[in-house]
């Protein structure tokens, strides 16, 4: 009897390039804006609690609409916005002038942060940072900027939580890129050690609720469909037999969610809270 020994396949090693040039195409179709305004209080929930000071230089990861970044100007910081996508940093941009804030807005990798070793007081990052497919050069970037002492305040989806639960159902509609990371990942406090830990003179994390409000799960999926980008690629993605069944299996999970009864929406979204304060 001969025996032949294999080696194990090699790890699907993705190629990061693709990845982060489709998921800008993804985020900059619909129109995030339209959700992203309606998280503001995630925004100004994330800035109390790092604790944001008049004078203070901020720089918002990730901005979108700009939610973290306008919160933290109303606390009288010196605030920098940054996206990939530039039509939601003008929509920011657009938000802070009606709102008679000076922010400034550029257009910026999350995974190559274009600013010095040291640049800022706070680092924020809302439903952002969590969504970048090289979870640890991310958190890197952001520890790297902020200068030692300073604080690193995230909101990030959990995994158990309503949009957890949202990105696993689409991904077995339409699979994400092989070797990625999921970015519900970052709504875990063990993932949230592993990336920062080794800079962090103290991490605190809390588990909040953000509820999404909608007259009706046919509502809810409407506005998702049309202006959520990793929902709209999806739908577009697939044949008309599966976009029917897509609809069905997110409208159940609505269904099972929903606090609110029949006359309406209310589904809380479990996120986790994070400050994160870098050693000295």
């Amino acid at each position: 009897m001969t025996f032949v020994q294999t080696r194990p396949a090699a790890p699907v090693q993705p190629d990061f390039d693709a990845i982060k040039a489709r998921q800008q195409a993804t985020w900059s179709s619909g129109d995030y804006a339209v959700i992203g305004i309606t998280l503001q209080i995630v925004g100004e929930s994330l800035a109390e609690a790092v604790d944001i000071r008049a004078g203070e230089r901020v720089l918002d990861v990730a901005a979108g609409n700009g939610n973290a970044t306008l919160a933290a100007a109303r606390r009288f910081a010196h605030v920098t916005s940054t996206d990939y996508v530039p039509a939601l940093l003008e929509k920011c941009a657009a938000r802070a002038q009606a709102d008679g804030l000076a922010v400034t807005c550029q257009v910026a990798d999350a995974e190559a942060l274009p600013f010095a070793d040291a640049s800022f007081d706070v680092a924020l990052s809302t439903f952002g940072a969590m969504f970048t497919p090289q979870h640890a050069r991310t958190a890197g970037e952001m520890l790297r900027v902020v200068r030692p002492g300073g604080r690193i305040g995230l909101a990030s989806w959990t995994p158990e939580g309503f949009i957890g639960q949202l990105f696993k159902l689409i991904g077995s509609h339409v699979p994400p890129p092989a070797g990625l990371k999921s970015p519900a990942l970052w709504g875990s406090e063990p993932h949230i050690v592993e990336l920062f830990g080794a800079q962090a003179a103290d991490i605190h994390c809390e588990r909040r609720y953000f509820k999404f409000r909608y007259a009706s799960a046919a509502h809810w999926l409407q506005i998702f469909r049309d202006y959520y980008g990793p929902m709209h690629k999806a739908f577009a993605a697939l044949d008309a037999a599966g976009r029917a069944k897509l609809e069905a299996d997110i409208t159940s999970l609505l269904a099972r969610l929903n606090v609110a009864g029949p006359a309406s929406l209310v589904v809380p979204g479990e996120y986790l809270e994070v400050v994160i304060t870098k050693r000295d």
